[in-house]
């Protein structure tokens, strides 16, 4: 299992990074976290194949 800590997390999600456009990309967030401040981990390296 892999841990990362920070001193200020209110809640995880675990979810895969979805191609967005010609060239951006975008994870999706819980509506009620509309206005918060959030930090994106990378935990492997992306797949060229996507």
């Amino acid at each position: 299992m892999d841990r990362y800590e920070t001193e200020d997390a209110k809640e995880v999600l675990d979810q895969t990074v979805k191609p967005f456009g010609s060239g951006g990309a975008h994870i999706t967030v819980p509506k009620r976290w509309i206005g918060a401040d959030v930090k994106i981990v990378r935990v492997s390296e992306p797949d060229p194949d996507e």
